[in-house]
């Protein structure tokens, strides 16, 4: 496959908000919301609020143009009465997809790239899940035959 034009900083909003009385079901639920409805990535910090009351910070990233629905959507389907936002840029690095033929299956491996050089090589985990349960394997050693067969099929 052909890799990805190299990354340039793109501008992004950084919704967040801080959340202390929500069950996890919930904020569960609220996340997987954010991801459904376009954030580029979501994700949960564990703080302390007034009181010592343990709690998250939800953050998520988004385009410039989503973020208006999406903070909707935390006022919607959370318990926070406000949103914070903010400009921020965020680089990402060249990737490229590649599949490989293990012995049992193919396995899709994510390929990282920097200056169009490869330095790191991510076997998907649904892949490499799916064929240890069918083939009762460990799944460490469906990873590394897979990580094995794509690095050299990259040189």
């Amino acid at each position: 496959m052909t890799p990805e034009p190299p990354a340039t900083p793109v501008r992004v909003e950084l919704l967040e908000c801080n959340l202390d009385d929500m069950t996890g079901e919930a904020l569960g639920y609220a996340l997987e919301r954010l991801l459904e409805a376009g954030a580029l990535e979501a994700w949960f910090t564990p703080i302390y609020m007034k009181k010592n009351r343990p709690a998250v910070l939800l953050s998520a990233l988004c385009r410039p143009e989503d973020a208006d629905d999406l903070a909707a959507l935390l006022l919607r389907e959370t318990s926070t009465l406000g949103v914070r936002r903010r400009a921020v840029e965020r680089t990402i690095a060249e990737r490229q997809m590649v599949q490989v033929q293990t012995r049992w299956g193919p396995v899709r491996c994510k390929v990282k790239l920097l200056d169009g050089a490869p330095v790191s090589i991510k076997p998907e985990h649904d892949d490499c899940a799916r064929i240890a349960r069918s083939q009762g394997l460990p799944l460490d050693s469906v990873v590394n035959e897979a990580r094995t067969l794509a690095e050299a099929q990259l040189r």
